[in-house]
């Protein structure tokens, strides 16, 4: 608890260009902002713009009129760390050892726990130099760090974690946060209990996820960044044999092919653009190529819904369709037209992640849950 009864919690959400900061009193949202990465550390490692970050973040707490020692919580986005089950995870040595040597793959995601822990030590280190008493309003004891549903959330089917090679098994990285988050929206404001749910969740952003939920629970999911459908930026899956000769055709270094399919396939790739807006102007202008390759991403999302209908063995409540692309009437209603035979379609754009991110922590800090340990 904090001033006068209130649980603030700070959120932060570091994203490849842009740092988003919420303070949240309780479930109840207040300053918010998205700080730009600064300019001179646009392009470095992703580990050289934690400083530069951290410090944009205390500018804008300061700004605020944000009082350190206020702060009932930090909670970060999770990153890729070490396969591990859904749920509030407090942040460990472990954890940010994981993040800082990359386990499973450099993202900006990683930072979310360092910079968590940083403003928390810090929020607590002012709590220790100004309390002045029990009624002063001052919160005693650490401010703890929380992540919440990281990308590698892993609640994965034995079965789905064959590849077809044993030196290539199949991980679970997916938007773990905004899935299971709709997931409860949905089951509450329906009255129902998240278990006994079965959706397909499937995430349309600048990488696409398509997930089989049973009971809370991503049971599999495509790889964003290795497969399923192609994306804004990414390339999804390739045919195999064209791949390996592209890989080893002399043409591309190992660096370049990664940019190729993670930062410049899909859209990118075939029109030049990764902003889905541009890619409606050009059909709506009468651009026959934009209209295919917009509506094979379509397509391609629709086959993935399909194949992860099977993991429900054909039982689902519903298909929920969240995400930046969402927002597309053209995309959903291509994606629709070719599922909805399976189970009624919903459409989410807006998935509150830096709400999922509070109430996550909001769960440990008023007991409802506790921490999960790393």
């Amino acid at each position: 608890m904090n001033l006068h009864g209130r649980i603030l919690i700070l959120v932060v959400n570091p994203g490849s260009t842009s740092t988003r900061v919420e303070l949240f009193d309780g479930e109840v949202g207040g300053p918010r902002a998205s700080i730009p990465v600064s300019p001179e550390v646009t392009g470095m490692e992703i580990w050289d713009e934690f400083q530069p970050r951290l410090g944009q973040v205390r500018d804008w707490l300061q700004g605020e009129g944000v009082a350190m020692v206020d702060l009932a919580a930090v909670v970060g986005r999770g990153g890729l760390f070490r396969p591990m089950e859904g749920g509030t995870y407090k942040v460990s040595e472990a954890m940010l050892a994981d993040a800082r040597g990359g386990r499973q793959g450099a993202h900006a995601s990683n930072l979310g726990c360092a910079l968590a822990q940083a403003l928390a030590d810090e929020a607590t280190r002012k709590k220790e130099v100004e309390a002045r008493g029990p009624d002063d309003g001052v919160a005693s004891g650490p401010v703890p760090a929380f992540v919440v549903d990281p990308v590698s959330t892993d609640e994965f089917l034995p079965l789905a974690r064959l590849s077809g090679l044993r030196e290539i098994p199949r991980t679970s990285l997916s938007h773990a946060l905004s899935i299971h988050a709709l997931v409860r929206e949905v089951c509450e404001g329906e009255g129902r209990a998240v278990e006994g749910s079965r959706f397909v969740v499937a995430h349309l952003g600048g990488g696409i996820s398509v997930c089989p939920v049973s009971d809370g629970r991503i049971l599999d999911a495509n790889n964003a960044n290795s497969g399923g459908p192609f994306s804004p930026n990414r390339a999804g899956s390739l045919p195999t044999q064209g791949l390996l000769d592209l890989c080893f055709s002399g043409h591309h270094t190992h660096r370049e092919l990664k940019e190729m399919t993670v930062k410049r396939g899909g859209l990118m790739n075939y029109l030049g653009v990764d902003d889905a807006r541009e890619v409606e102007e050009r059909i709506l202008e009468g651009d026959q190529e934009a209209r295919l390759v917009y509506e094979a991403m379509a397509y391609q999302i629709a086959k993935e819904i399909g194949a992860m209908t099977t993991v429900l063995m054909g039982k689902v409540d519903k298909v929920l369709l969240t995400g930046g692309l969402a927002a597309s009437h053209l995309l959903t209603g291509w994606i629709r037209e070719r599922v909805e035979f399976l189970a009624p379609v919903e459409v989410w754009p807006e998935v509150e992640e830096m709400k999922a991110l509070a109430l996550g922590a909001l769960r440990v800090l008023t007991g409802e849950t506790q921490p999960k340990e790393y």
